[in-house]
């Protein structure tokens, strides 16, 4: 039989293992978001990105950085794939929006394909755009090469949405009635 010493420990173990299961029970549990730090805590030593053109029917899945450099080739193929499918004209991706887009991904689930809605736009372009309809921005910077709209399958608009505000490394625009992201590398704001 337990001496009175013995009985008292388990006493407290059964009171611990109760307070900590009641804290559980009171934790609201949401999907877990990272700050930018965590991430680069455990880069890896190649980061690669899919795409497919909703408009071009294209696809593209390359690696764009290998131990700590971009790699030429794999850029040029992006900057195509992202090209003004309206003008065919090409312009330099700023690398920037690739790794924002990288850190996005590992934030979500899967490892998929970005379905993209707008890369790069021509200044002829932009301004069709904005004489047909309302929200285009005069100084856009899908212009430069520094902005994107995007869709990822499989994981909702919002948490994309969520991802990128968390991740702070440029605007974000949120188009639910359209079901896309815009993520650039401006300044950090919101819409």
């Amino acid at each position: 039989m337990p001496n009175r010493i013995q009985r008292n420990r388990v006493d407290r173990g059964r009171r611990g293992l109760l307070k900590a299961a009641a804290a559980c029970a009171t934790t609201v549990i949401t999907p877990p978001v990272f700050s930018a730090t965590a991430i680069s805590a455990r880069e890896e030593n190649v980061r690669e990105l899919a795409f497919y053109g909703l408009h071009t029917g294209e696809s593209l899945r390359t690696p764009y950085w290998e131990e700590g450099h971009y790699l030429p080739e794999a850029l040029e193929a992006v900057d195509f794939i992202l090209r003004d499918h309206r003008s065919s004209e090409v312009k330099r991706i700023d690398p920037g929006l690739l790794d924002l887009l990288w850190a996005m991904q590992q934030r979500v689930p899967g490892q998929g394909t970005f379905h993209v809605i707008s890369g790069y736009r021509s200044p002829s372009t932009n301004e069709a755009l904005r004489a047909a309809s309302g929200g285009i921005a005069k100084y856009s910077l899908h212009k430069v090469g520094k902005a994107i709209d995007i869709r990822l399958p499989g994981t909702p608009t919002r948490r994309l949405k969520q991802v990128a505000v968390v991740l702070k490394r440029g605007g974000v625009g949120y188009y639910p009635e359209s079901d896309f992201v815009h993520v650039d590398t401006g300044r950090v704001r919101y819409w």
